[in-house]
């Protein structure tokens, strides 16, 4: 027995060396699983799996297929180009999905489940996306950007479009407010129009015919069809040019008759989004919320399409609710939400089914519930809950592999007293083969938004695991103004956004500091990116308790943000604009006028295209800070936005903040 047991031992203490700190280039080495949707008889799930190829710089998508009964996984396409937006026709034997295979712009394609070669459906200038099957099976419905002034005659599009990527003027012309978003331009013309596709006939038909709305900023669109073909519900923008301010609606229209489509969210002035019908075909859900250019909560409204009117079915929780979807039988809903820093998933009778990690595509079946779920221990895979056992189980495990020679650790769940005593949550991340009695570093990852949070989720851009790898402790607080506390607590920071959560940043140093002898007081940093940065640099005029910072995106000059693709939102956030001569009120919360005070050494990371917060808010910052003599670097990206997203870029980004963080912390 004792021979046994010390061969356990060894054993046990052989496969724990093997284990090693995960570093940034695990990140591409590993496989991103999205997309999920169920076939109509609950029997298969059709998924998008990503991998990344460091070497050549790009990722590439493929479609794979899972068997709900045994999980049992295939892979359905093996195209060099990437595969995206499956959706499953009636037959539950064939799948429509768009796939960049030749030329500028992915196509329309299907492929058969037990698999041989896609076929392609069909073309457009300008590409297809969000494809479906209507119910018929005959028919797929897709989304495709056109030139509104050849609507009638797709050859002479394509001759126009030929023509504008060969001018050589590069101008971009305006006189609306809303004329970019993100890291593109919005003002070259082009519209989403919503057309469907005849199998048998192989005939197109353009359903919005006529339309110059803009579907969203961000390029895309929602729409559904009813059942039996003949309703379409489709997201429009109902503003008009210049554009002062974005107001998406739902619009309601026969099939077959655009012209007369009805606006049915005209008593709401702020967002109605995702139509979805019900299986019955009796009814519209969708997504609202209504503080107009202020944090809310989104909730979800069922529109009776007979009696023309909506009521609200998701009031009672103070949550934020969205990735709603219909029972089979049609006798229930199951919202998607964010409950105190972890995904939830309610059912419309408001019964909380699951509170753990990040969930996203959520499908629904007779008794189950099929999702994509991550935490801070690991990536996204496939997941299935039994409604009536309470059971999850996981179905997939792309990552296992690399995950099993990994030393990750679990985050603690901290609750603190904040800013107006508050309490306020955080996430605590210890260093691999830690040791209580050792000193640690301490690094505060800060998030974005601010209306977001840092949730027990597995990011790809900042990852918690990655920053304690080098050996520090992660404290992640989700200070007021975070969702998934409560409307109250995320709105508290309208028109100062640099007092609440300054306080609990502080406050949560102090608390760390107080209760684990193990954080090293002297040897503290913070970092953060958008928002995140922007509280980074409030707090480099404020306090100079810290060793280092990182400000990725940081915006630094709250005027020099009136010049953000979205500025609508500012006048209320920051309790004033230029334009009201409100220079006082906005230059308070503006860390710019506190450089006065700046000692910290700082690392400063901008992208070009970072329409969102402009690169001159980096530039800036760091200007002042080299003409100050503060220590300073600057990281300057010229084909990157507000993210880091290619491979070899992202590497990079992490080894200039792993070397800043050497240089002032070890």
């Amino acid at each position: 027995m004792k021979i046994v047991l010390s061969v356990l031992i060894i054993c046990l203490s052989a496969f724990s060396q093997n284990k090693r700190p995960i570093t940034p280039d695990d990140l591409w080495v590993m496989k991103r699983v999205a997309n999920l949707t169920v076939s109509p008889d609950g029997k298969y799930g059709c998924f998008v799996v990503t991998e990344f190829s460091v070497k050549e710089n790009k990722g590439n998508s493929d479609l794979w297929m899972i068997d709900l009964s045994n999980s049992k996984i295939k892979r359905l396409t093996t195209n060099l180009g990437s595969d995206a937006a499956p959706s499953w026709s009636p037959n539950n034997r064939t799948i429509a999905f768009v796939s960049k295979r030749e030329g500028d712009f992915p196509q329309l394609y299907t492929i058969d489940i037990d698999g041989g070669e896609a076929s392609l459906v069909c073309e457009m200038p300008m590409g297809v996306s969000s494809p479906r099957f209507l119910g018929d099976g005959k028919r797929i419905a897709f989304v495709s950007a056109i030139l509104p002034e050849y609507e009638k005659d797709i050859d002479a599009m394509k001759k126009a479009l030929k023509e504008k990527k060969d001018n050589k003027v590069t101008a971009k012309v305006t006189e609306n407010r809303s004329y970019r978003y993100w890291d593109s331009f919005l003002t070259d013309g082009y519209v989403n129009h919503l057309f469907t596709y005849s199998i048998e006939t192989k005939t197109r038909i353009d359903l919005t015919e006529g339309s110059k709305r803009m579907t969203s900023v961000d390029g895309s669109a929602s729409y559904d069809i009813s059942p039996d073909g003949q309703w379409v519900a489709m997201g429009f923008n109902s503003t008009e040019p210049p554009y002062k301010d974005i107001n998406n609606d739902i619009f309601l229209f026969k099939s077959d008759d655009f012209v007369n489509a009805v606006n049915i969210t005209t008593d709401n002035d702020d967002e109605d989004f995702s139509p979805l019908f019900s299986r019955d075909g009796k009814f519209l859900y969708y997504g609202r919320t209504t503080e107009k250019n202020h944090p809310d909560n989104a909730n979800v409204v069922k529109y009776d399409l007979a009696g023309k009117t909506s009521k609200v079915i998701s009031e009672g929780k103070d949550l934020s609710f969205g990735g709603f979807t219909e029972s089979l039988s049609g006798k229930e809903i199951y919202f998607m939400a964010e409950e105190n820093a972890r995904a939830a998933i309610y059912s419309s009778k408001l019964e909380k089914m699951i509170n753990e990690g990040a969930i996203q595509s959520l499908n629904v079946g007779a008794d189950k519930l099929w999702f994509i779920k991550s935490d801070m221990t690991s990536p996204g895979e496939i997941f299935e809950w039994n409604i009536k056992s309470k059971k999850l189980t996981a179905l997939s495990s792309f990552n296992k592999s690399i995950l099993d020679s990994l030393t990750l650790t679990k985050p603690l769940d901290i609750t603190f007293k904040g800013a107006d005593n508050d309490n306020v949550q955080m996430y605590l991340l210890y260093p691999p083969n830690f040791d209580a009695a050792k000193k640690y570093p301490l690094i505060h990852m800060v998030h974005g938004g601010p209306a977001g949070t840092f949730g027990d989720d597995w990011s790809y851009r900042w990852n918690a695991q990655v920053f304690a790898s080098y050996g520090y402790v992660v404290a992640m607080v989700n200070f007021h103004g975070s969702t998934s506390f409560g409307k109250k607590f995320m709105t508290s920071i309208v028109g100062a956004h640099g007092d609440k959560p300054f306080t609990d940043m502080m406050r949560a140093t102090d608390y760390l500091i107080r209760t684990y002898p193990f954080v090293d007081s002297m040897r503290m940093a913070a970092a953060g990116g958008s928002y995140g940065g922007y509280l980074v640099n409030w707090i480099a005029g404020h306090t100079d308790r810290f060793k280092c910072l990182i400000s990725h995106a940081g915006v630094y000059n709250l005027m020099g943000q009136f010049a953000s693709d979205v500025t609508s939102d500012r006048v209320i956030n920051y309790d004033g604009a230029p334009w009201q001569g409100r220079y006082e009120q906005i230059n308070k919360w503006s860390p710019a006028f506190y450089a006065e005070n700046f000692k910290t050494p700082m690392l400063i990371i901008h992208g070009e295209k970072d329409y969102r917060v402009v690169v001159t808010q980096g530039l800036e910052l760091y200007g002042v800070l080299t003409g100050k003599g503060v220590p300073a670097r600057l990281v300057y990206f010229p084909n990157e936005n507000h993210w880091i997203l290619q491979p070899q870029n992202s590497i990079y980004w992490n080894k200039e903040v792993k070397d800043w963080f050497a240089k002032y912390l070890k």
